[in-house]
Parts: structure tokens; C-alpha cells; sequence
């Protein structure tokens, strides 16, 4: 027999335990009707410390909203526990904290990070934990049944720029990572590029975890014309690359327009690479979420403030922390919509997920739901309810909305061919 199954007979026994006790009157079963108020169990994973894309703001928004939740005095009188996990951009580490997530008695997985879509969505899928408001970089939080997710992901963010840059740019050059998540991305942003009748953009590789963008920085930059446009998607080393290309134009300013996605590019790599004098002054950005400047993000950023004063992981423009935010409130919301009767198990959990609809984030995102009627019908991510991004760009140091509001990409990725 293997762990799980292990661990199934063992559930199984503590139930029938439990229940024995309820009849002969000697307990409560935990989190029942009438029964305990112990503590609501989630877990939040994300990658610390690794030479790849790291992310442990997400991992301390968790616990900023669990001392937050708790002060108002928790969820239907319940407490919220949130448990961490490093999951190290590795396959086993975040089968591990799945692992961990299960045995702690988790009822969800909230608001995490992972580009191991295959190995954390198949453990929780064994162990039947709902997956709510991952960030979205792999193709699996959009297939797995117990996959909730708030945001488009990469094809929404990808096929956004593409189609962005369509009406600003003669040629597109895009910079990615050699991995299996970055061969994604030349697929998504050359389908918003041909809904303009674009031509493909050219894609160019590095390592995931180079040091180095001198060598590929001078491929793209190519003839540095002003009608050509470079877009770098490295999550952390983006920054980096910018400043490698920075070095290759006159003054230190090249002629070519820069772009790239939120996450890749935030206000924080703005600020730490000169402001306003910032290689990314005039870029174009596409987003899930309005700027860190719009109020909506407000109550956000009062709980930060509030619980999280001085930790210095957490960046409000980190798309992130907005999404460990988003996926805690929308939680938060369902849990509290089951009413204080109500037994908050991982099962319980996502049959009310199953049944939300028109679920409102305060404007962060459009309403969420993720009944059969949310599904937006994307070949390949059946599972994606959100598929609008936003249109953002660099002017005088400052991360602002290029347009108001949302742009809808879901006629463009229904209009994909990308398989399975």
C-alpha cells in the first residue's frame, strides 16, 4: 500500500473514532456542527532562497492576513491557522509541503507559488486539498479539479503583451527562460500578436538561473531601432538583463522600446534601477491587477502596515503578495458564506468554491466564480474563470495605468491551438 493510501485507512479510522465518541457522548468531532472551534488549517507554499524566481513575500502576506483575520475574530468564530513552506523550486520539496499540508489536517492551499504544476497538483488531487488562487504559472493550476484559480496566468499576461505591442512595435524580440515553463511563453504572446495580424516574435533562450545577459542582451538589442521592441520575461533576473542591454545603447539608453509582464516587472525594479532614470522609463507593462497605486488596493495595504511593518519580504507591487492577498479574501469570503454551523473540512471547502459565483474582490479582479457557467472555454486551462489583464506603463519612475480598466483576452486564447 502507498502513503496515501496509508494515510486514507488512518483518516478513516480517526473518523469512525470520533463519530464512536460523539454517540456514546464522550466528545466532539472537530470542526462539526456544534463542535470544536478549533482552528481553520491552510497552508501557503512558495520558492525562498533559490537561484531561480523566489518569492517569500507571498509566504509572509499568509501570515500578515491570518494575524489580520484573527484580530476580527477569525472566520465564524473560528481562528485561522496558516501554515508555510518553502517549496525551493523543486518537485519533491513542494510534494513535501503537500505532504505536510495533509497531515497538519490543511483544508486548502492558499495563495502559492510553484512552477511544479505536475507534482503539487497531483498530491493534493490524491489527498482531495482544494488549490486556491495559485499565481498561476503553470498549465496545471488550469486543469486540476481542485485548482481555484483568481488570475489568467501566463497566456492571459503573455497574450496581453502580445497584443499590446502588436499596435506599438514593427518587431518583437522576446527574452525567456530555457525551461519547460518558459516554452510556454513565445506560444501565448505570438497568439496576441497574430489577433493583430502580427508577425511571430523572435525567441531567444537563456539558462534559468544565468548570472549573465551580455551575450543574449546583444541579440536582442540587434539594430536598436525605436520600431523594434524587446520584451524580457526572467522573473528575477529581468532586471538584470535590462541592465545588461542598458550597457549595449548610446549613453546608456537604448533606441528600442522595452516591455514585459508584471512579476518579471514591478515598481520595486523600477526604483532599484534608477527611477525615473530607470532603463524602463516609457516601458510597457500587462498586469493581472490594477497598479499598487490604485485604492482599491488600499485595505491591503493598511493590513501590511498593521501586521507586517518592517518585513522586509513583503513589496505591495509584488504581484504575488496582490495574489496571496486576492486568494486569502476570497477564501476568507467562501468559508465565512458556509455559516458558523457549518463542518469547514477540505471536501466541505470545495464544494462551496464549486458553487461561488459572481464573487466580488473589491475590483482587483472582475467577479470570480467557479461553477460550470464561469469557465471560460480555453483550449488547454478549462479550469481559467479570469482571463482580463491590465494595460500598464513606466512614466517618470512610476508604474501607472496605460489604459482604465480591464482588457479581456479570452476570445484571443480561445482562438489558440495549443493542445493539452
Amino acid at each position: 500500500m502507498n502513503a496515501r493510501g496509508s494515510r486514507r485507512r488512518h483518516h478513516a479510522a480517526a473518523a469512525l473514532l470520533a463519530a464512536s465518541a460523539l454517540l456514546s457522548g464522550c466528545g466532539v468531532l472537530p470542526g462539526g456542527a456544534g463542535g470544536s472551534q478549533g482552528p481553520i488549517t491552510v497552508m501557503t507554499w512558495a520558492p525562498v532562497d533559490t537561484k531561480a524566481t523566489n518569492m517569500p513575500g507571498m509566504l509572509a502576506m499568509a501570515q500578515a492576513f491570518e494575524h489580520y483575520v484573527n484580530d476580527q475574530g477569525g472566520l465564524n468564530g473560528r481562528k485561522l491557522k496558516v501554515l508555510t513552506c518553502n517549496e525551493q523550486n523543486d518537485s519533491i520539496a513542494v510534494t513535501d509541503c503537500a505532504e505536510q499540508a495533509d497531515k497538519a489536517g490543511a483544508v486548502a492551499v492558499v495563495g502559492s507559488y510553484s512552477e511544479e504544476g505536475n507534482s503539487f497538483t497531483s498530491a493534493l488531487e490524491a489527498d482531495d486539498i482544494p488549490y486556491i488562487g495559485g499565481y498561476g504559472i503553470t498549465q496545471d493550476e488550469f486543469q486540476s479539479l481542485v485548482s481555484y484559480p483568481v488570475n489568467g496566468g501566463l497566456p492571459s499576461l503573455l497574450a496581453g503583451s502580445g497584443r499590446q505591442l502588436a499596435d506599438l512595435c514593427k518587431k518583437v524580440t522576446l527574452v525567456r527562460p530555457d525551461s519547460i515553463t518558459g516554452d510556454q511563453f513565445p506560444l501565448f504572446l505570438d497568439q496576441g500578436l497574430k489577433a493583430a495580424q502580427h508577425a511571430p516574435a523572435t525567441d531567444l533562450l537563456t539558462p534559468d538561473d544565468a548570472s549573465d545577459y551580455n551575450a543574449v542582451a546583444e541579440q536582442a538589442l540587434g539594430d536598436d531601432k525605436p520600431s523594434s521592441c524587446v520584451s524580457s520575461v526572467l522573473g528575477d533576473h529581468t532586471s538584470t538583463f535590462f541592465d545588461a542591454l542598458r550597457r549595449l545603447g548610446p549613453d546608456e539608453k537604448p533606441k528600442v522600446r522595452l516591455s514585459s509582464v508584471i512579476g518579471s516587472v514591478q515598481q520595486s525594479v523600477i526604483d532599484s534601477t534608477g527611477g525615473a532614470d530607470s532603463p524602463l522609463e516609457n516601458a510597457y507593462i500587462t498586469g493581472w491587477y490594477p497598479p499598487a497605486s490604485d485604492p482599491k488596493w488600499d485595505e491591503m495595504k493598511s493590513v501590511i502596515n498593521k501586521y507586517a511593518f518592517g518585513d522586509d519580504r513583503i513589496n505591495v507591487s509584488d504581484p504575488g503578495v496582490q495574489t496571496t492577498w486576492i486568494a486569502y479574501t476570497v477564501f476568507a469570503k467562501v468559508v465565512r458564506g458556509m455559516g458558523d454551523k457549518a463542518s469547514i473540512t477540505n471536501d466541505s471547502v470545495r464544494r462551496a468554491m464549486d458553487a461561488t459565483t459572481r464573487l466580488s474582490t473589491g475590483g482587483l479582479t472582475p467577479d470570480l466564480g467557479w461553477t460550470q457557467a464561469d469557465m471560460l472555454g480555453v483550449p488547454g486551462h478549462p479550469r481559467m474563470v479570469n482571463a482580463k489583464v491590465t494595460y500598464q506603463a513606466v512614466r517618470e519612475g512610476r508604474l501607472v495605468a496605460a489604459r482604465p480598466g480591464f482588457v479581456d483576452m479570452t476570445s484571443i486564447l480561445r482562438s489558440q491551438d495549443q493542445g493539452s
